[in-house]
């Protein structure tokens, strides 16, 4: 099988895992493997931003990369990190020659006989989600048709990403609906409950059910299930200053 029947079969496969309960963690690492076998780099990192915007490792192809690149992310400079920042392509073809730029980083990646770097920023539209590193024993530059399909490795991991994320999203939107359908019919019932003790209207029930709520600073629907389970003080269906 030829290199670009390799990559092709990569990516179709990877596409594939993008079902329902996926494992992004475990793609992403699939990966940084499968960079490592295609693309002629020696080690091959993700990182992801948080909510917050600060980066974390997510996947790495060896020990000696995730080391790396935790110490890149407490040193604070290297070439994720700027890929990050810039959204650009950041590529360093000789870190013993130029190693100013990151000098801690540099010096690190050199102990563990990295030669040269390059990552790649992980953009979906105008906003950068992370980035993947590369990381190489030579000091070859990498070739014109290896940082295309590095490209396409990205992309498909940024697309893999946003999804989960999209359907993370869902699924609490749809816990947040269930939620208040829920709450709504157990709300309901009060009124029913407190209109009949009181013998008042359920406009009149929902309202003393609320205000009982409010001034005993309690969840409305707290103070419903209470009043559906039996154990809620008759004080709340007293009318006001009864």
């Amino acid at each position: 099988m030829t290199r670009e029947a390799d990559v092709v079969r990569s990516l179709v496969e990877m596409a594939d895992t993008l079902v329902d309960d996926y494992d992004v963690i475990d793609l992403l690492t699939g990966l940084t493997d499968r960079c490592v076998s295609l693309l002629g780099v020696s080690a091959a990192g993700v990182m992801l931003a948080s909510s917050a915007g600060s980066l974390g490792l997510a996947a790495s192809s060896s020990e000696a990369m995730r080391l790396l690149e935790l110490f890149e992310l407490q040193a604070q400079e290297g070439p994720c990190l700027d890929a990050f920042r810039t959204g650009e392509r950041v590529e360093q073809q000789d870190l013993e020659a130029e190693p100013g730029r990151w000098p801690s980083f540099s010096a690190a990646a050199l102990r563990e006989g990295f030669q040269s770097v390059s990552a790649l920023p992980l953009r979906f539209r105008d906003v950068t989600l992370g980035a993947l590193n590369l990381f190489s024993v030579t000091q070859a530059p990498m070739a014109e048709g290896d940082v295309i399909v590095a490209r396409a490795f990205a992309d498909l991991a940024t697309l893999s990403i946003v999804q989960h994320r999209a359907s993370a999203e869902a699924q609490r939107l749809n816990e947040q609906l269930s939620g208040a359908l829920t709450s709504r019919i157990v709300i309901e019932q009060a009124k029913g409950v407190i209109a009949e003790r009181a013998g008042a209207p359920l406009t009149e029930a929902f309202s003393r059910l609320r205000a009982y709520a409010r001034h005993h600073n309690r969840r409305l629907t707290e103070v419903a299930q209470a009043a559906v389970d039996g154990t809620l003080d008759p004080q709340a269906w007293t009318p006001p200053g009864g």
